[in-house]
């Protein structure tokens, strides 16, 4: 098969790599869509030491079966599906609980830090266990059910929260993640959504998407300005979608006494100054969150449905063999102005398959 292969530190190639075989317990996939992402870029310039070479990057993907394991039997050759890009045992404390997206054993796929190597999508096939497959809607294109590992991390963090119908949810960062999550408020009922970015192309995406009011940190008080919009109280809930000091300190501090904070950004691999004397009078609740936790039906519905569109954040679908030339350009200084660069094996790079256009 032809893969994108990561030789070296910001050296990918398009090569011939052998063919996956499936176990008794997995299922080969022909990959027809996979999303860069931004760890991908990260990984690609070996700054986060996740993505060790000779590596197949890529986890944001769907296909269809060209092949089972002896073992598999809820499954047939031409079904339709997506993957959970985290690989779970299923045994371990966490997965019995639900949890696994804190499984004690949890590989990646398209990852390779110092503890395992697990090739990825950015490939023409895949193998992978059955038990993190999910069937794609009738309606979903594989383009589109390609964007439901990030669709799953933004459910994910807006459910670690209860939404109220009379809340104010605070949105720092409106990069792709940020826009999903804008979108999860929405559905999940807030009453007020504030999306903050320093640009303000994205800001004006994030108000298309659902977003009540947008403010530019760069250019706007925005605590004074959230004081205002909630009558002097402070927001109730904040989502913080960048991993930065002072984004970090922006969406605690918009909020009211008893606010709850919710950690989604990692963008960056070292600790952050941390206002502990404003987290502890104000007692707010602060949570991480982590990937997703089983969300993916429904992603995939909500999708489907158009409650959460992820076509305004598809910028291009191009070749598989083009990839490598996409990394540059998406590591540059204004590669912010991609939201989302898809990968098909297709030599076109045109939808394949679909049941639907792009």
């Amino acid at each position: 098969m032809k893969a994108l292969l990561l030789t070296a530190p910001s050296k990918l190639e398009f090569v011939d790599f052998p063919d996956p075989r499936p176990a008794d317990d997995e299922v080969l996939l022909r990959i027809r869509a996979c999303g860069i992402c931004g760890s991908d870029i990260h990984g690609w310039d070996g700054s986060t030491g996740r993505r060790q070479t000779p590596l197949i990057m890529g986890h944001e993907a769907s296909g269809e079966i060209i092949a089972t394991g002896s073992r598999v039997e809820e499954w047939r050759i031409g079904d339709r599906v997506t993957f959970d890009s985290t690989i779970s045992c299923g045994t371990c404390r966490f997965c019995q609980r639900g949890q696994i997206n804190l499984c004690e054993n949890r590989r990646v796929v398209g990852v390779s830090p110092a503890e395992y190597k697990q090739h990825g999508a950015f490939a023409e096939q895949l193998a992978l266990p059955a038990r993190i497959l999910y069937r794609l809607p009738d309606t979903l294109s594989f383009e589109h059910a390609a964007m439901i590992e990030p669709v799953s991390i933004a459910v994910h963090a807006v459910q670690r929260v209860t939404v109220a119908s009379t809340d104010t949810a605070v949105v720092v960062g409106s990069g792709m993640i940020g826009l999903l999550v804008v979108q999860a408020l929405r559905w999940a009922g807030a009453r007020q959504i504030v999306a903050i970015d320093l640009a303000d192309n994205r800001l004006a995406l994030a108000r298309q998407l659902g977003a009540t009011h947008t403010l530019n940190s760069g250019s706007a008080d925005v605590t004074a300005e959230i004081s205002r919009l909630t009558e002097g109280l402070g927001a109730e809930l904040a989502f913080e979608v960048v991993g930065l000091t002072p984004t970090v300190n922006l969406a605690l501090a918009v909020l009211k006494r008893g606010g709850a904070c919710v950690l989604v950004g990692n963008l960056a691999p070292k600790t952050q100054d941390f206002p502990l004397q404003a987290a502890v009078t104000k007692e707010l609740t602060i949570m991480g969150s982590c990937a997703s936790a089983g969300e993916y039906p429904l992603c995939l519905d909500l999708i489907a449905r158009g409650v959460i569109d992820v076509r305004p954040m598809i910028e291009a679908v191009v070749p598989l063999a083009d990839g490598a030339a996409w990394f540059p350009r998406l590591s540059a200084k204004d590669g912010g102005q991609y939201m989302k660069v898809i990968l098909s094996p297709s030599p076109t790079g045109a939808p394949t398959g679909n049941r639907t256009p792009l």
